[in-house]
């Protein structure tokens, strides 16, 4: 039984063992007090021992320190302390591993630059435990929600031959020996040796796949990882992340907003309601934490207000040009407060984007029919042909969360738009054949799963809610 469950029982003297590892050990004259944690709970159970205890002696006792994994089989009694409801009276002890003076993670503040050092043991300290519990959560949320929504799960090739982004920024994927690759007689690399005859790289997303199984199945999802290239060393980017792209067959953008809106509001909403002792704990360190900061820099909402600001308000919808608008109007533009300029056909920062949740509208955003030049080559082009039916949900503290379109339909408009960015056609002949074998309206969107757990945990850098962050120089673990 886990500690989770051991801890709603009610005492009666029962017999229970209790199996994790120590957080904390101290000890009075006649009594010591042992914490132990498995990971099931943010919340340790105490253990007792009596000193007059003879089945356990004192170099069992000596040998118990923090990081030490034990079993404690005793019986379950109402708690004299505060903090806890029960706790275990210990009338045996098994140490399982033994921790000593350098473990890193003894009971003390540690930086986040320091635990990410110690990623490998991170996952004990409370913090983390938390995250990771919640991380948990959302992604069971996540499958449950498309499952009982009639989507079918996709798994779309980690290994591809395409840029769904056409940004260029990917992993190459060879067998070549990197130091003599085969050339061909012009000096290249001879791509038609290697394993796969081509060249290929790992995916930046699934959704070009995505989209065929769509046009077949109806109502499809992906969720799983994806990689970029990009020498980003910051806070918000990750070289491997994980991906969460639906595509529904006869969705228009309108079904996508809704979509959208509906699904982000159900998952954090899940979180609030299964993850409550670790959204709580995740809360108080977030204000500690900014009881040192100066007043300007603090958030403007607590993390379950900030939660709540998205469950409980309908989403503003409007277009790019009328935010553009309502940006060139805002008091900040006038006053030259925004870092960035604000005029027609920039991609906004989110600076603009966080004005137009926070200060303006108050409740989640979600911005439509931008222009053409700043969006991907798949997206439907409106009628004007200067704006495409692209979406992007914005959210309080961060801005874009979610991105997303309906995507182009017609094979000429497509086949043209393939060309003025620059990829060959060649190169996605069988994407452009589904618009010539049953084309159909359809839609989705992204959204990358670690923005999505930094909102929900508070946190304010993405490499502290995925395991083992794979970042610019650094792959460890």
């Amino acid at each position: 039984m886990q500690i989770k469950e051991i801890l709603t029982l009610t005492p009666a003297e029962q017999e229970v063992t209790v199996k994790g590892w120590v957080r904390t050990k101290r000890g009075q004259a006649a009594v010591t007090f042992i914490a132990i944690n498995d990971g099931s709970t943010i919340n340790n159970i105490q253990a007792v021992v009596d000193s007059d205890n003879n089945q356990i002696n004192e170099e069992t006792l000596r040998s118990i320190t923090t990081g030490a994994c034990v079993a404690v089989t005793g019986k379950l009694i109402a708690s004299q302390g505060s903090g806890q409801a029960v706790e275990v009276k210990a009338e045996k002890i098994e140490v399982y591993g033994t921790a000593d003076e350098t473990f890193p993670m003894q009971p003390k503040r540690h930086s986040m630059e320091f635990l990410r050092e110690k990623a490998h043991l991170r996952f004990r300290t409370n913090t983390f435990g938390a995250i990771f519990r919640i991380r948990h959560n959302l992604a069971f949320a996540i499958n449950k929600y498309f499952n009982d929504k009639g989507f079918f799960y996709l798994h779309t090739p980690i290994i591809t031959a395409s840029d769904a982004e056409g940004a260029g920024e990917m992993f190459h994927v060879t067998t070549f020996d990197i130091k003599n690759p085969p050339k061909t007689e012009t000096g290249e690399i001879d791509y038609k040796e290697d394993f796969f005859g081509r060249e290929t790289s790992l995916t930046v997303s699934g959704q070009l796949e995505g989209e065929l199984g769509a046009l077949a199945l109806s109502k499809i999802y992906t969720f799983g990882p994806t990689f970029r290239a990009e020498n980003s060393n910051t806070t918000r980017h990750l070289a491997e992340f994980w991906m969460i792209e639906p595509e529904v067959a006869f969705y228009e953008l309108e079904d996508n907003m809704a979509l959208a809106e509906d699904f982000v509001q159900y998952v954090i909403k899940y979180a609030l309601e299964n993850c409550a002792d670790d959204l709580a704990f995740l809360e108080k360190r977030l204000l500690d934490e900014e009881k040192n900061k100066p007043q300007n820099e603090r958030s403007e909402m607590a993390l379950l207000e900030k939660l709540r600001f998205v469950v409980d308000n309908q989403f503003e919808r409007l277009t790019y040009t009328e935010a553009i608008e309502i940006l060139l109007k805002s008091k900040p533009h006038k006053e030259k407060k925004f870092q960035y300029p604000v005029e027609w056909g920039i991609d906004l920062q989110s600076e603009h984007e966080r004005y137009l949740v926070e200060k303006h509208f108050k409740k989640p955003v979600i911005l439509t029919n931008y222009p053409r030049e700043i969006k991907a080559f798949y997206m439907k082009q409106d009628a004007d042909g200067k704006t495409v039916r692209a979406m992007d949900v914005l959210f309080p503290g961060i801005g874009e969360i979610i991105g997303g379109s309906q995507r182009e339909d017609d094979y000429e408009k497509l086949l043209t738009r393939v060309k003025e960015v620059g990829i060959d056609p060649e190169n996605i002949w069988w994407y452009l054949e589904t618009r010539k074998f049953g084309s159909a309206p359809h839609s989705g969107f992204g959204l990358g799963f670690e923005r999505l757990v930094l909102f929900v945990t508070g946190m304010t850098n993405i490499r502290d809610v995925i395991p083992f962050p794979r970042t610019p120089k650094s792959a460890e673990f």
